[in-house]
């Protein structure tokens, strides 16, 4: 059965964490994760935040920068979130944003091998072995956590592209797929990973739920139509792409919001609470473990969604 949460995204004030954590722990929901991002707010901070305010609730961080920390930081952040929460804690590197990680001056030269040396790194790191490593990136001398997990938590790739889920096949636990991730995305991803056993699959799906259809789509057609032009593979996987992309050339926002019904809830929690049960069972189909439901990142908007997220999780 799929796990259900919500993402607390990166604009949202650190201080709301705990509260956001504690209605969807006290609520039923499943999971709540955690967005960091350059330069907003601190990803294992707010995991730390969360999990010690909760006592059931799963929190995932989605993603770290492979680069922005050494290999052997990472991995005592995360043996350190998994001591607080045990069996509650799911992480994820990524590449991170190659313009950000230039404006830090840690972008590398090759991203893909980096992400590969990093995670088999921190993967051993966190299974008690005393790692010694001179890679193209990574460089370790005899480095053993003092206090490493018991049982390890899977490692998640954040990433999009062929050869990066392919790398996510052979070397880490599974993925988490950025938003708004789709059913047919989320087959793709997999079958580009070499769809390996026991892989976790955990993404992020828009969410905008209102009482009436029309309003949601209405709400979220500006953010769909700025999304057409940059083609996301979570997009353009849709058998319909094409004819979204047309359509919204043709006729702009209003024609979005006239799409078919079938489409808002394939692209999205978008719509009634029965859409957006819809869409979830949909992904539920496609094979997902996890499922954190994105919400408006303006928190006037956003915030209130956590009532439908819990509304959704005790169906």
């Amino acid at each position: 059965m799929t796990a259900l949460g919500m993402c607390f995204p990166r604009t949202y004030p650190a201080a709301l964490v705990t509260d956001v954590a504690r209605r969807l722990d006290a609520g039923g929901a499943d999971e709540l994760w955690i967005i960091e991002d350059c330069f907003y707010t601190s990803g294992p901070a707010l995991v730390s935040a969360a999990l010690a305010s909760t006592e059931r609730l799963t929190v995932g961080l989605g993603i770290v920068p492979a680069v922005a920390r050494t290999p052997a930081v990472t991995a005592m952040e995360f043996a350190t979130l998994e001591a607080l929460g045990p069996g509650r804690f799911l992480p994820g590197i990524g590449h991170g944003v190659q313009s950000w990680m230039g404006q830090m001056g840690v972008r590398p030269k090759s991203p893909l091998t980096t992400l590969e040396e990093v995670t088999t790194s921190v993967t051993r790191l966190l299974a008690g072995e005393e790692v010694s490593f001179d890679g193209k990136t990574v460089f370790l001398d005899k480095v053993k956590l003092d206090a490493p997990p018991v049982q390890a938590p899977p490692i998640l790739l954040g990433v999009q592209g062929p050869k990066s889920m392919a790398l996510a096949g052979r070397v880490a636990g599974g993925v988490v797929l950025a938003e708004p991730a789709t059913a047919a995305y989320v087959r793709q991803s997999v079958e580009y990973a070499g769809s390996p056993e026991g892989f976790v699959v955990a993404v992020f799906t828009s969410m905008c739920v209102r009482a009436d259809r029309k309003a949601a789509y209405e709400f979220t057609a500006p953010w769909l139509g700025g999304h057409l032009g940059h083609k996301p593979p979570q997009l353009t996987a849709l058998p319909f792409f094409d004819e979204m992309q047309k359509l919204y050339a043709e006729s702009g926002e209003a024609g979005l919001v006239g799409m078919p019904r079938d489409w808002w809830t394939q692209i999205g929690a978008i719509g009634t609470v029965e859409d957006a049960a819809e869409h979830l069972a949909g992904l539920e189909a496609a094979g997902v473990d996890h499922v954190g439901l994105f919400p408006d990142p303006e928190v006037e908007h956003g915030l209130p969604q956590l009532d439908y997220v819990l509304e959704l999780a005790n169906r």
